[in-house]
């Protein structure tokens, strides 16, 4: 019975959301002496591609409530969708994906909720108010807004609306394309808390670093052209970034070993996840070549990364050790070194004939034909370094 009125209060809430003129979510059925408010933190500099996770906050509602959180272009006059006997704007997510309770103060908790880029709606398939097919009519109300929809003021945001009818609505913005110049070349770097660090011309495409996170990132990958990365957490979640695109994940698995790493394919279109006994999980294009996973370790295996035709790759454990496969070659290891620091990732170089280990106060060593750009090595970081990425392509 509670499953059944929830569905109904937060369908309720998208048809509360209705488009008005100014191009931002009507709030509908507000009651109480606090007004409903939420918070989306980051709001602005979202990246324009991808996905990216956003923490949402809020006050002024009913106490121990639930609710739902919804992403929507805010452009006004959309066809609509019924739900569930409710018209809702096609460009706008199913509240339902995202259901949170408030606390016994009326206070909506920290949540972290998803952005995405693109097409985001519609809440239902089906045929919409103008006779049109709504997933078609929604892919001309994106996050971001069109040119023209930004032109004319308007925007895309997060909503929150609860069973008693009450909404609240905070705009969201995005940073523009993130590019890559001709024959870029380095290599980026991530912390824990998901704050990244790019190095030689690479663009930065944001980061997880304001983001509450379920757990903490362990390493990146880089698209194709440099003009994308993806980050991975040790439940194996993983966070888009430019032109990297979600091939899947292993965040809702029972693993053996937490993720530690990831390299991605050539052409961008699929990567690896590693655990910290060796064991490798392939997503989209990638294929598997080999693992540690049965074999008895020295030390962890802490990060990968991979050839430049994507036939092979690198695994690396915490002593700098270096294990080879498929086409992938060995140029030497950090393994009878007396570290600083113990080595928390590796990055391959353009042409796949050399590789650069990071350790974890961001000193970096060089292999092959890896060329030093730069390190954190003499920065006071406010998480240590757990993740790196070199660019795929031919620099």
């Amino acid at each position: 019975m509670r499953r059944g009125a929830l569905i109904r209060g937060v369908l309720a809430l998208a048809a509360a959301l209705s488009i008005s003129t100014a191009g931002a979510l009507a709030l509908a059925g507000a009651a109480g002496a606090a007004t409903p408010a939420i918070t989306v933190t980051p709001n602005t500099g979202l990246p324009s591609s991808g996905t990216s996770v956003v923490t949402v906050t809020g006050s002024g509602f009913t106490p121990l409530n639930l609710g739902g959180i919804t992403e929507c272009n805010l452009t006004p006059n959309q066809p609509t969708i019924t739900v569930a006997g409710n018209a809702v704007p096609v460009g706008c997510t199913n509240p339902l994906s995202k259901v949170v309770t408030t606390d016994a103060g009326g206070n909506l908790p920290s949540t972290q909720f998803t952005v995405t880029t693109g097409t985001v709606g519609p809440p239902a398939t089906g045929t919409d108010s103008t006779g049109g097919d709504a997933a078609t009519d929604a892919a001309k109300y994106p996050c971001p807004p069109t040119a023209a929809q930004q032109a004319a003021g308007y925007s895309c945001g997060i909503a929150y609306g609860d069973l008693a009818g009450e909404t609240a609505t905070a705009n969201i913005s995005f940073a523009g394309p993130c590019t890559a110049p001709a024959n870029a070349y380095g290599y980026d770097m991530a912390a824990s808390d998901g704050g990244v660090f790019t190095f030689g011309t690479l663009p930065y495409c944001g980061s997880a670093g304001g983001t509450k996170l379920n757990k903490p990132v362990v390493g990146m990958a880089l698209t194709g052209d440099g003009a994308g990365y993806w980050l991975v957490a040790s439940d194996g979640g993983i966070f888009s970034y430019g032109n990297a695109a979600f091939y899947g994940s292993t965040g809702g698995m029972a693993l053996n070993k937490p993720i530690v790493g990831m390299a991605a394919t050539p052409d961008g279109k699929g990567y690896w996840l590693v655990a910290s006994d060796g064991g490798v999980f392939s997503y989209g294009d990638a294929t598997f070549y080999g693992s540690t996973g049965a074999m008895k370790l020295n030390k962890p295996i802490v990060g990968m990364g991979s050839t430049t035709d994507g036939k092979g790759y690198w695994l690396v454990a915490s002593d700098g050790g270096i294990f080879s496969y498929g086409d992938a070659t060995f140029y030497g290891s950090t393994g009878s070194i007396v570290l600083n620091k113990p080595i928390v990732a590796m990055a391959a170089t353009p042409d796949g004939k050399g590789y650069w280990l990071m350790a974890a106060d961001g000193g970096v060593f060089s292999y092959g034909d890896a060329t030093f750009y730069g390190s954190t090595g003499g920065i006071h970081l406010n998480e240590p370094i757990v993740g790196a990425a070199g660019l795929r392509a031919v620099a």
